[in-house]
């Protein structure tokens, strides 16, 4: 790793907040967008160091820590590894692009807009790289007031109540956590997340703590039957609201299976994962047949986000290396292509104002650059080969036919409702009878700007995913051999012959 000559997650962290006090004095709407969109610019500059990051190396890398709460034990301890670098990058790039997607669509309070944004920004920075757990919990509650407040200003006729919702279920995962931090505190002695992940812990210590975090981190997905908050989010949020809860905002609760439970409770993971695995399923089935039946785009691609999702969790809780690549390789690549959905469903409400999909068909012959993107981003969703999806499904696939082939069967019509939707929908949107004659505009050089770059990311990963991989790999490889060899100790503790102990010696401690 090359030492970089600034504590360069610091300025990643605050310098949005910084930017943030800076809007109230720019008087013109142009200059404040123009502003939020150099910002964004610059904080991709600033994160170049990052490009330092050690691929070899399965620890983290660009550690700050200083003495915080010096009483209480608190320290400002930041740094990252491969589950997090990753999640970082698709954070700060998404900040320009949905700068750019809300040129013309936000028309009101556009300093209070922006400054949405860059605080979310830097909330969502600081819960991948911190490695405190109250500093953790501090951003991941930051972070839930300014998707708030995305969802109740600048929303639709019913964001009221999306976004009521949004919080109140947040609130109470965010509750549970905080109680499992406490918990954690007073079993470990400290607020270190890599010296907390270093102990080992009874199993009914595990077995509550594991409860309380992993409800928390569900309600995030959201996995079935905690998904309810999220077709309501979606559809009400503007488009770039919906762009960072569905790239990055779902994504923190897969990181915090990955993060927390896994390390910190791996027994009490091993122990409920046919619970994990089948709600994982559960949620692949009913986000796809959900999605088939909906109208209403945005509610589509919403309903698609639980059964993608699924993947992931389902890919965690197998607990394989195969597993955990293709689990981390969804996180990433839906984000990349459900962020370029929800943008297309946002320009053609710009030119429609509608979002039915009936309100919308027959655009191949007026806007086929629109509709090459939306082809593109279609293809990757149901994981066509080639593009950025299918390796992580490839992966997540792979998993779980090696080690419970019966689940493998069990998710296969999930794959197939996922094509049936997607091209059911760009099928209609391309060649089916306009309800109403539109004078339709295609795709301006703004809209082409924003999109190119999630269109390079779907064919470079899905041509050459080696990097990615060769990033992630380190670590996932250390989570492994860490979970095994703890799961090991503690089920020594554990009597013999409880079918959750054979379901561990099955299925972990196995690299492939």
């Amino acid at each position: 790793m090359i030492q970089p000559p600034f504590p360069v997650l610091t300025v990643l962290i605050f310098f949005p907040i910084v930017a943030c006090f800076l809007l109230p004095f720019l008087k013109e709407e142009k200059a404040v967008r123009v502003f939020t969109l150099v910002i964004g610019l610059i904080e991709l500059f600033l994160a170049f160091p990052l490009m330092g990051f050690d691929l070899g190396f399965g620890g983290y890398q660009f550690v700050e820590k200083t003495s915080w709460v010096p009483a209480w034990g608190l320290f400002y301890y930041l740094g990252i590894d491969g589950i997090s670098l990753l999640m970082i990058l698709l954070t700060l790039l998404l900040l320009p692009l949905c700068v750019l997607c809300s040129w013309t669509y936000i028309s009101k309070r556009i300093k209070e807009f922006h400054f949405c944004l860059l605080l979310m920004t830097s909330a969502c920075v600081g819960i991948f790289a911190a490695l405190d757990f109250v500093l953790f919990y501090i951003f991941w509650e930051a972070m839930l007031v300014p998707m708030f407040l995305l969802i109740a200003v600048w929303g639709g006729p019913e964001r009221k109540y999306a976004s009521l919702k949004f919080f109140l279920y947040t609130l109470a995962g965010s509750t549970l956590l905080l109680v499992a931090i406490i918990a954690f505190y007073k079993q470990g002695g400290t607020f270190s997340i890599p010296d907390l992940a270093k102990k080992t812990y009874s199993f009914q210590f595990q077995f509550w703590t594991f409860l309380a975090m992993a409800l928390a981190f569900a309600i995030k997905v959201p996995m079935f039957p905690f998904h309810t908050w999220l077709p309501a989010a979606h559809v009400e949020a503007p488009t770039a609201g919906s762009v960072m809860l569905a790239s990055v905002l779902l994504k923190m609760g897969a990181y915090g299976f990955l993060r927390f439970c896994l390390p910190l409770t791996p027994l009490a993971s091993v122990y409920f994962a046919p619970m994990m695995i089948g709600l994982s399923v559960i949620s692949i089935l009913y986000g796809g047949f959900v999605a088939l039946g909906q109208k209403d785009m945005k509610k589509l691609i919403a309903y698609s986000s639980v059964a993608h999702m699924g993947f992931v969790t389902l890919g965690i809780f197998i607990f394989t290396i195969r597993g955990f690549e293709g689990a981390l390789m969804v996180m990433l690549n839906h984000g990349i292509t459900t962020g370029g959905l929800f943008m297309l469903v946002g320009c053609i409400y710009e030119r429609s104002h509608s979002r039915q999909i009936s309100e919308n068909m027959g655009l191949g012959k007026y806007l086929p650059a629109y509709m090459f993107f939306f082809g593109l981003f279609s293809l990757s969703s149901l994981g066509f080969p080639g593009t950025n999806s299918f390796i992580g499904e490839a992966l997540v696939l792979i998993g779980v036919f090696t080690e419970k082939p019966l689940i493998g069967a069990l998710i296969i019509p999930g794959v197939m409702l996922g094509a049936a939707y997607m091209l059911r929908l760009t099928q209609k949107l391309a060649w089916g009878e306009p309800a109403k004659a539109q004078n339709w505009k295609d795709l301006n050089l703004r809209e082409w700007i924003y999109f190119i770059p999630l269109a390079i990311l779907v064919f470079y990963i899905g041509l050459s995913p080696g990097l990615t991989l060769k990033a992630i790999d380190p670590t996932l490889q250390n989570l492994l051999k860490e979970f095994s060899n703890k799961t090991a100790i503690v089920c020594q503790q554990v009597e013999k012959g409880n079918y959750s102990m054979s379901f561990a010696n099955k299925n972990i401690g196995e690299t492939r």
